[in-house]
């Protein structure tokens, strides 16, 4: 199981690089945090074909800045690049577990569909 450290300088790659990316930003001090690392963890050692990344908020104050994190734990998945959920708060494990099967199971196809559609309807609103 790896579960790399996210950074302001590599975080692009991360994105670009994997088909899914989970994403834990957390900090040292933040006690939900500390009890959730041990979920993401036991996800991250079930679920090989993803990858895991941890991003200390403390550490990389301009990563947190860039993704407008305001609370922390805060969870974020990418899927061919598309953000996909962003929620503060830590989950119980079998609610991470629900989530990823999700995500596996997303036709991105449809996904990137309801995109446009959504682009489209605001601009003509515009």
């Amino acid at each position: 199981m790896t579960i790399h450290e996210a950074t302001f300088a590599n975080i692009d790659n991360l994105i670009k690089e994997n088909d899914i990316l989970i994403i834990d930003f957390w900090a040292p001090w933040c006690g939900p945090c500390r009890s959730f690392a041990p979920v993401f963890e036991a996800a991250a050692e079930a679920n090989p074909s993803v990858a895991f990344a941890k991003a200390n908020t403390e550490a990389e104050q301009q990563l947190g800045a860039y993704f407008q994190i305001r609370s922390i734990p805060t969870l974020m998945i990418f899927r061919e690049q598309i953000l996909l959920f962003n929620q503060a708060g830590a989950l119980p494990a079998s609610a991470l577990d629900e989530l990823i099967g999700k995500v596996k199971e997303l036709d991105m196809d449809v996904v990137r569909q309801e995109i446009e559609k959504a682009e489209s309807e605001s601009q003509q609103q515009q």
